[in-house]
């Protein structure tokens, strides 16, 4: 009998032999005439940034710049963590990797592909630290350096990854290295706000020669974890890789075909399948209340039971200061996050609106009027959006973006405009994928997935029109535009309230 291992490799030689059509030489004409095409038109604006990179650092810039590229390789190290990153496609996650057939074979072509992103995002990486950084002097040498380093850090951070999907020890390290990524984002916020300054720019004014050393020495640590995170493929378990396989499929299926608002249900199901919770006895004063109250206070458990995600989202309110400063004191990016991050806070308390929206007869036998549980579900966002943004409100001012004056007050007016949006989101159907699509000069746009998307924040946004109109023209006197936005926020609230709950009095 011929061993399994002697015939792996014919069978995969046969499986990718007749997986799709062979490329002809129309295939191959248009990939090559796409990559001119796209060289042509990227080539003038890369040349440029190129250009641009010449200067000398800015101190007053350096320390958000660093922040922001440091938070952006923390991120791509938890999206790695989170989706696998071995995967591969659910039909082939099925039988594949149960076969006799050898592991590494069988994930050698996913590995290259991780291999060839993680090094697309280092350069990216890289590019955006040298901007920050400048280049005054030695242009190529500090690109090359900067571009070896990025390559570098991203690839062993994949690497890790890899290794962390192998085993728990290397995926405690992965976690340590997601920590220390953030804590530099931290630290480079906080030098960069104070006297640190000097630190900062002492790195900056380094010699090529110290960055050529960090690079030379970040790729041979980075090819040493590529090749044990080669030698790991063959033994990933398997459950690991059939888990991150459909987890990816439901996810990328979600997004793109489904609903995108499954992607919380899932996330929410991942974090408590197989936990265990203790029963406590209600606080007498949610008893007391009423019905609306206790049905209510379910969010207030989950975000009580939760209390690290409610730490990392009170610690994000430093990024629109942290954009602020990164782009030299402009508004209109910190503005941006501030609505996300503050619709962000509004909408991580509204599971029960999704889930009486999902489900009508659950909510009808429940007993409990539409309107008053609506209002008091609404509480805890207008709690957490307006702590949020008050707080990203106060770092804006603290950078220097804002003006003197009341401006942290801006966002306990707007909460309640931001919690009708939140709520409007946490109840709109899924993706109508049959609506009409329209064709433009960039291509077909479809409007079912726009109007999606844009359902609850056009709300969020006509109630926040004073606040926003205040942070665009940044007055000498705040105090009629936060009265303005009280007024706009507790009507546009009030009104969602009465005008959903309509019908659903029960």
């Amino acid at each position: 009998m011929i061993p399994a291992t002697a015939r792996a490799h014919p069978a995969l030689a046969f499986l990718r032999a007749h997986r799709g059509r062979p490329a002809t030489w129309s295939d191959r004409y248009t990939r090559v005439f796409g990559l001119l095409v796209a060289a042509a038109v990227l080539g003038r604006p890369v040349a440029d940034a190129l250009a641009g990179l010449a200067r000398h650092a800015d101190p007053a810039r350096l320390g958000a710049g660093l922040a922001l590229v440091a938070a952006a390789y923390a991120g791509l190290l938890a999206l790695a963590r989170a989706l696998g990153p071995v995967v591969l496609p659910a039909a082939d996650a099925a039988w594949l990797v149960t076969s006799p057939l050898p592991r590494r074979a069988v994930l050698g072509r996913t590995a290259l592909l991780l291999l060839s992103a993680a090094a697309l995002a280092g350069a990216a990486l890289g590019l955006a630290a040298l901007s920050v950084f400048g280049a005054p002097d030695q242009l190529g040498a500090r690109l090359a350096a900067a571009l070896l380093l990025g390559v570098a850090a991203s690839v062993g951070g994949m690497a890790t990854a890899v290794l962390g999907q192998q085993s728990p020890a290397s995926d405690a390290r992965l976690q340590f290295l997601i920590g220390g990524a953030a804590f530099v984002a931290v630290l480079a916020a906080v030098l960069g706000a104070g006297p640190g300054r000097r630190i900062l720019a002492a790195v900056a004014e380094a010699p090529a020669s110290l960055g050529a050393a960090v690079a030379g020495l970040a790729s041979v640590l980075a090819a040493f974890l590529v090749r044990r995170a080669w030698a790991a493929l063959d033994r990933i378990p398997a459950r690991e890789i059939l888990a991150s396989s459909t987890r990816t499929a439901r996810v990328t299926s979600a997004a793109t075909l489904l609903d995108p608002g499954m992607l919380t249900w899932v996330a929410e199901d991942v974090h408590w399948r197989g936990r265990a919770l203790r029963s406590r006895p209600w606080p007498r004063l949610v008893s007391r209340l009423g019905p609306a109250p206790a049905l209510a206070w379910q969010e207030w458990l989950r975000v009580a039971r939760r209390p690290g995600r409610l730490a990392a989202l009170l610690g994000a309110a430093a990024l629109p200061a942290v954009c602020a400063d990164a782009t030299g004191g402009a508004i209109g990016p910190a503005v941006g996050v501030l609505l996300c991050g503050a619709l962000t806070a509004a909408a991580m308390c509204t599971g029960g609106v999704r889930r009486d929206g999902g489900d009508p007869a659950l909510a009808r036998m429940l007993a409990v009027d539409g309107r008053a549980a609506t209002a008091a579900r609404s509480v805890l966002p207008v709690l957490l959006a307006a702590s949020w943004s008050a707080l990203a409100l106060a770092g804006l001012q603290a950078t220097g973006a804002l003006p003197p004056g009341a401006w942290w007050a801006l966002g306990p007016a707007a909460a309640p405009a931001l919690t009708a949006g939140a709520l409007r989101m946490a109840r709109r159907r899924p993706v109508d994928h049959s609506m009409p699509v329209i064709d433009t000069g960039g291509g077909p746009v479809p409007t079912g997935p726009l109007l999606w998307a844009a359902t609850g924040v056009d709300l969020a946004l006509l109630g926040s029109l004073p606040a926003l109109t205040a942070l665009a023209s940044r007055p000498a006197l705040v105090a009629p535009y936060v009265a303005a936005q009280a007024v706009a926020g507790a009507v546009v609230l009030a009104s969602y309230i009465l005008r959903s709950s309509r019908g659903d009095r029960r």
